[in-house]
């Protein structure tokens, strides 16, 4: 069992930084794949960066040079850095935890075996 929190969501203004991180528990983290995801209101989940146990990443077309995902695997932790933030990155942000290992299989929500609860990220114009 793998248990995930996130922390870093707020307010910004558009072309503002956060840098969001998902804290997981457990001995087994380096094992797994981590990625985020992100949910508009009235929109489905979608993918935005993934990063396997070997360090190899994976990030979605509509974030690509702008976000970037890392992990800490001494502290258990991934993050995510998302820089000139737009409107439309307005989500909740979700982390989680797979087994896969293949980043070109982790784009969908269903590679995923555990999920944190998720935190608001809120972009003004």
């Amino acid at each position: 069992q793998v248990q995930l929190v996130e922390s870093g969501g707020g307010l910004v203004q558009a072309g503002g930084s956060l840098r969001l991180s998902c804290a997981a528990s457990g001995r087994t983290f380096s094992t797994y794949a981590m990625g985020w995801f992100r949910q508009a209101p009235g929109k489905e989940r979608e993918f935005v960066a993934v990063i396997n146990r070997s360090g190899t990443t994976y990030t979605a077309e509509s974030v690509k040079g702008r976000f970037t995902i890392s992990r800490d695997n001494g502290q258990n932790t991934v993050y995510l850095q998302m820089n000139s933030l737009k409107p439309e990155d307005t989500a909740v942000y979700y982390c989680a935890a797979g087994r896969g290992f293949l980043v070109a299989t982790l784009r969908t929500t269903r590679s995923y075996d555990y999920w944190g609860q998720g935190t608001q990220v809120t972009v003004s114009a």
